[in-house]
């Protein structure tokens, strides 16, 4: 059994659980599947807004997979939830990476 599948069989039983989702998120980016990589990191965040590495994620997968217009604005999203969290660290990693990206 897959380290997905894994996941996935715990996710099961516990739907709601931000880690599981986040990690299957990861998991799902490894191989490919940005776009249910990417409904995971949704999901993670809707769980739990506060989990900012979810938005870091998302953004960071979407500039992987070349989708560099999509990636920023999850950024800044991602900035803004980090922000009105009081997550300034996270805030600011986030533009570091968002000024990063090449124009």
């Amino acid at each position: 059994m897959s380290r997905r599948e894994k996941i996935e069989k715990m996710l099961a039983d516990s739907p709601n659980d931000v880690f599981l989702n986040f990690a299957l998120g990861v998991e799902l980016a490894k191989e490919g599947k940005i776009d249910e990589a990417l409904v995971r990191f949704d999901r993670t965040a809707q769980i739990d807004p506060k989990y900012t590495t979810a938005y870091f994620q998302k953004a960071s997968t979407l500039a992987s997979a070349g989708r560099l217009d999509d990636s920023r604005n999850a950024f800044r999203v991602g900035i803004e939830a980090a922000k009105r969290h009081g997550d300034l660290h996270a805030a600011e990693e986030m533009q570091a990476a968002l000024d990063a990206l090449p124009s």
